[in-house]
């Protein structure tokens, strides 16, 4: 009872002791009570935020942890099977396919790159350049295009009297296999056919790329880098560890750099490299060239003529607005020409040899060309395959593809006699039609004036015969240059001592091969793919700043089989080199005892039909026949192993052929 009594007390003494408390703090608490809303209000959502943001991170997190864990748990065989689920067996790469039959590296190789695909460095710039010492400005991920745009042209270009380095500015090829591996980012050039190799046993010191500022003319490359040189001491290195001849693999223009080497080293002293007569014989036991523009390519035409190309005519015609006008100081194609225009090099592929290769008004070697199905031919061009494939075949169709330039439609299909022209030649170029603002974008096409646009116009038609004269009228300059260092004709008499000037060595119409009857020479070029040989112009609308002629992309041939679509006419070839270009010269004035070919090197053709990949899975395709996608090919690429392992052309078969190339060559009346 008394513990009972004091808990009582207690407890009203408690309550006594509250009461009077909360009356003596009534004001503090009232203020207490007024502020609690105000952080129930606030807290839930704070925290309803905070806890959704570590929700989400928690969820990635272990997304993550869940996906590395899988990833690392499959076998490293999941990915390919996933992919022979869908598409059916892999057939093994070339290299692995080779090493089970016993081959393995025999030659060393050298890669020799072509336009482009070369990456390119700066070792020396203005300020707008600041922070890109030896960062790549070509290849890899451009990313400076996009980041400084105008700064990235004025680095690229070269200067437009010299054809060399402008002042201040110093950019050079990157050196080694990583120079021409990749273009870009996942997009091969030498490296699948670099991994090939390697997988027989060959590894760094016995590949050799030989990369160049393929910006410059050929002989410029020795005179400011020294790179002809490089590349035969090089060559002679490799063979003397290795004991064995080297194979060499040029690509695209490349082709037509090795063609100057092959020349260059037998000269003396100090225009060539001292090699003397039997250089080539002693050094080199194969040159197996892929998308050779051996005669040039109609392509150089356009792209020199209003800096378009198919696909870049049709995007112009779409957003005009944006392509020839100077938008936001943005990457526009009068920048791309004003760039373009003092690279030398683009002019060794201005088509060769004129109307006796090409064609004239009235005629073309080749047929009209449209896809449809295709056996594989012989030399004697007969039916020898079973297999039906995807390339092009001839049809009936009235195309003059000698006439690379026409303006107008009616004028590519009009007969000779009813064409009247006025000569531009001599023509009078008048005032300027562009005002002083547009001269640090234009080049030359300011100074033409109307007078000269419409001279140009006036005579109509173009065939390559004229092509020269044309580009020497629209760009004197530029011409000038290229003029200096390439020829485009078709040697009268190789023993008269003229055509030993450098600028004959990279046309095979004024130039002999080595004498060097134990090498062997190799066309290998895709076809099957509709490839650009003459083109529809109009002028532009008068405007400042415009080049004043343009693709006419409205222009269509009515038949959705026809060789003409948004301007363009089209021929079978790998999407940029024709048949005619990259065959001929290994069908017709090469192949035997020839002017050309004294010494009788073996020459083959070896075509590779074009087929698209199935499916994404398959990437740019292992049967593609495109340009710089047949690098991936692996037809080709077996081809290319079988040699370096020591193969000789009989051994895969001779010729390989799927055009009309022996056919259209027997067209060209060429004294051999």
């Amino acid at each position: 009872m008394p513990l009972m009594r004091r808990r009582k007390t207690s407890e009203t003494d408690n309550k006594t002791s509250i009461s009077t408390n909360s009356g003596e703090d009534n004001d503090k608490s009232s203020k207490i009570k007024k502020a609690a809303p105000k952080k129930k209000v606030e807290d839930p959502n704070k925290w309803s935020c905070i806890d959704s943001c570590c929700w989400f991170v928690g969820f990635i997190c272990t997304v993550w942890w869940v996906l590395s864990f899988l990833y690392n748990a499959v076998p490293a065989s999941f990915p390919q099977y996933v992919t022979e689920a869908i598409t059916g067996p892999l057939p093994d790469p070339p290299g692995a396919k080779l090493r089970k039959e016993g081959l393995s590296a025999k030659h060393p190789v050298v890669f020799v790159p072509g336009i482009v695909t070369g990456g390119l460095e700066l070792w020396e710039g203005h300020q707008c350049a600041d922070g890109l010492f030896r960062k790549r400005l070509w290849g890899g991920t451009f990313g400076e295009v996009y980041k400084r745009p105008l700064c990235w042209v004025e680095h690229m270009s070269l200067d437009n009297e010299t054809g060399m380095d402008p002042p201040g500015i110093r950019v050079r090829p990157v050196t080694g296999l990583v120079a021409a591996d990749y273009f870009a980012p996942g997009y091969f050039v030498w490296a699948v056919l670099i991994a090939n190799l390697a997988r027989i046993g060959y590894e760094e010191k016995t590949m050799y790329m030989a990369a160049y500022d393929w910006r410059l003319s050929f002989q410029n490359t020795e005179a400011r880098d020294q790179t002809l040189s490089r590349i035969k001491s090089n060559i002679e290195l490799m063979v003397a560890t290795s004991g064995k001849k080297a194979v060499i693999i040029p690509h695209s223009m490349g082709v037509l750099y090795f063609l100057h080497f092959m020349k260059w080293v037998e000269v003396p002293a100090p225009v060539g490299g001292g090699g003397g007569s039997d250089w080539c014989s002693k050094h080199i036991k194969a040159v197996m060239n892929i998308g050779g523009p051996f005669l040039g390519v109609p392509k150089a035409v356009s792209g020199l003529f209003s800096a378009e190309a198919k696909d870049i005519a049709v995007a112009r015609a779409i957003t005009p607005s944006f392509l020839d006008n100077d938008l936001f100081r943005l990457q526009t194609l009068q920048h791309v020409m004003r760039m373009s225009r003092t690279w030398d090099s683009t002019m060794s592929m201005i088509p060769k040899g004129g109307d006796t290769i090409w064609g004239g008004l009235d005629w073309s070697p080749e047929e009209c060309c449209v896809p449809s199905k295709k056996k594989q031919r012989n030399n004697d061009s007969q039916l020898v395959g079973q297999n039906e494939t995807g390339s092009l075949v001839s049809r009936t169709e009235s195309v003059n593809f000698g006439r690379i330039i026409s303006f107008g439609k009616d004028l590519a299909k009009a007969r000779s006699s009813e064409i009247e022209r006025i000569e531009f030649r001599d023509a009078v170029k008048g005032n300027n039609v562009a005002n002083t603002s547009c001269r640090d974008v234009w080049t030359e096409y300011h100074d033409m004036g109307i007078g000269g646009i419409k001279a140009v116009v006036d005579y109509k038609v173009y065939t390559a015969g004229s092509i020269v004269d044309l580009l020497g009228f629209v760009a004197p300059k530029m011409m000038a240059r290229g003029s200096a260092h390439f020829s485009y004709g078709i040697a009268d008499n190789l023993d008269d001592p003229k055509y030993n000037h450098y600028k004959y060595w990279s046309n095979p119409l004024e130039t002999k091969l080595p004498n060097a009857p134990d090498i062997e020479i190799f066309s290998m070029y895709g076809v099957g793919i509709p490839t650009e040989r003459a083109y529809v112009y109009k002028q532009s609308p008068s405007a400042e700043c415009y080049i004043p002629f343009q693709i006419d992309t409205s222009v269509d041939g009515g038949e959705e089989d026809s060789c003409l679509k948004d301007g363009v006419y089209t021929v079978d070839g790998d999407e940029t080199v024709p048949v005619l270009s990259a065959g001929f010269m290994c069908a017709k004035a090469w192949r035997g005892k020839t002017r050309f070919n004294p010494s009788g090197i073996r020459t083959y053709i070896r075509e590779y039909d074009h087929a698209p990949p199935a499916n994404l899975l398959e990437g740019r395709g292992t049967q593609s026949g495109a340009h710089v996608d047949i690098m991936g090919n692996f037809q080709l690429i077996e081809d290319v192993l079988r040699v370096a392992a020591g193969a000789k052309g009989e051994d895969l078969g001779g010729d390989k052929v799927y055009t009309e190339i022996f056919k259209w060559s027997e067209k060209i009346n060429l004294q051999l």
